[in-house]
């Protein structure tokens, strides 16, 4: 198995992820992991910073939905201030 490899927990608790599943990933330094941990399984999954454009997207099919659902900045205003315990 290509992803097949070993690695010891250091006194600090860091693990080192081995240098050729970390180019196979292109995992540079500073990446971050969702870890998951159940009883003899830990499982590190790589997570990115979402793509802004991505981001951007949703944004207009949101705006999009909520004028086709007559929303006014006001009810959602109104939405935010309820939510938050305020009148």
């Amino acid at each position: 198995m290509e992803g097949l490899a070993t690695t010891r927990m250091s006194s600090k608790g860091q693990v080192v992820i081995p240098e050729n599943i970390r180019k196979r990933l292109k995992l540079g330094e500073g990446a971050q992991f969702v870890v998951v941990g159940d009883a003899d399984v830990i499982i590190l999954k790589a997570i990115a910073q979402p793509d802004l454009g991505e981001f951007d997207a949703l944004i207009q099919q949101a705006r999009k939905q909520a004028k086709e659902a007559g929303l006014k900045q006001k009810d959602i205003q109104s939405a935010i201030a309820k939510a938050r315990g305020r009148k």
